[in-house]
């Protein structure tokens, strides 16, 4: 793909920002194009998520961008994260824009939070199934699906604990995470409370006021510009047969997440990469046992057999596969993912807290159980 990464910003991670929606996202999108060398003017896209609140036209007249040409939203929340860069790198392509601004602000912890029940969403067609049988949240949703992979596979709720343990401890060295010098040892999961179980508190990520943003121009621009550019070497969506919003329950093997599959290979012909070729991978953990189906729809490792690759130290830092060294959703912040694509920039122009050494590919993925997206950044 000719486009390119060439600014990322951010807010504060908090509980409690004191904002509005509106002064996160513009406080964010102004952070990412003095990051990329830019200003408004430059601007004439701008993308988000459909569970945004603060409209393009919004953020445009905030910031004083004059005129927009392209503007765009994804839907399925977290889902959306790569996406809204796919969509920029596909209008600065086809010259529909030419430097375009992905966002996401919201105060989900002061404010409207997803993880608690939502009466109206129980009249959605996705949801009407589910929510009589009292999975009104995503928690208890997912619980669902790890029970049946623990009995398929023989998983364990310290399997799980693991993820959780890897993303905590790279957020302690990371200044920017909210859980920064808090690091926990698997005994600490373990004695966490149950939420839905087999999920215990420390098994799901957290809630965050925040806003991040994300430039994205052509390559040839991206060679004019101060930083060194995260080209966009793939970006695909995916939804599989049966889809249904979070998880779904009816397809013949309840294990799978095969929207990531679709993902998967998407990336793979796109890129003209392999999975060796992957020098970190940021994979979206708004739960701990999606992020071992994760590794198995990646072709990371073979089905069910995610719980011994880990187990080898494989995603430590200085293991074969990196896990989020940002510290992920658990451990930094929950941004919807847009975070995670951040780290994925600074990994590819050196400048991480955590950075992993000879980085040439990074591998970021989006919300998982709902149609879903994913990246491949690298060099050059």
């Amino acid at each position: 793909m000719n486009a390119a990464i060439v600014g990322i910003g951010a807010t504060d991670f908090s509980k409690d920002s004191g904002r509005s929606e509106l002064q996160l996202a513009a406080e964010a999108v102004r952070a990412a194009l003095e990051d990329a060398g830019l200003t408004p003017s430059d601007v004439d896209g701008l993308v988000s998520f459909t569970m945004d609140t603060n409209a393009e036209i919004a953020v445009a007249r905030e910031l004083g961008i004059p005129e927009l040409t392209f503007f765009s939203r994804v839907h399925y929340g977290g889902g959306a994260a790569c996406a809204t860069v796919q969509q920029a790198a596909m209008a600065v392509e086809t010259g529909a824009a030419e430097v375009v601004v992905c966002y996401r602000a919201f105060n989900e912890r002061s404010g409207h939070r997803f993880g608690q029940v939502q009466t109206a969403a129980a009249a959605n067609i996705d949801n009407s199934w589910s929510y009589p049988m009292g999975l009104g949240t995503p928690a208890a949703m997912v619980a669902m699906f790890a029970q049946r992979y623990m009995h398929e596979y023989g998983a364990t709720s310290e399997d799980f604990g693991r993820i959780a343990v890897i993303d905590r401890k790279h957020a302690a060295t990371n200044p920017h995470a909210w859980f920064h010098d808090r690091p926990i040892t698997l005994d600490d999961h373990q004695s966490s409370r149950w939420i839905a179980e087999p999920l215990r508190l420390l098994d799901c990520c957290q809630e965050s006021d925040g806003g991040v943003a994300l430039v994205v121009t052509s390559a040839q621009r991206a060679k004019d510009l101060p930083n060194e550019p995260a080209h966009v070497k793939a970006a695909t969506q995916g939804s599989s047969a049966d889809q249904f919003t979070m998880t779904s329950y009816y397809r013949d093997d309840l294990t799978r997440l095969p929207e990531m599959g679709v993902v998967a290979r998407g990336l793979w012909e796109r890129s003209g990469i392999t999975r060796s070729d992957v020098d970190v991978a940021v994979l979206y953990d708004h739960f701990t046992p999606f992020v071992l189906v994760q590794l198995e729809e990646l072709g990371f490792c073979g089905r069910g057999e995610a719980k011994d690759f880990i187990r080898t130290g494989a995603l430590e830092l200085d293991g074969d596969l990196p896990l989020n060294p940002h510290g992920g959703q658990l451990g930094e912040a929950y941004l919807h993912g847009m975070n995670g694509i951040a780290e994925g920039v600074r990994q590819i122009r050196g400048t991480a807290v955590n950075q992993v050494a000879n980085v040439g590919h990074v591998l970021v993925t989006a919300g998982t159980g709902v149609p879903t997206s994913g990246l491949v950044l690298g060099q050059a």
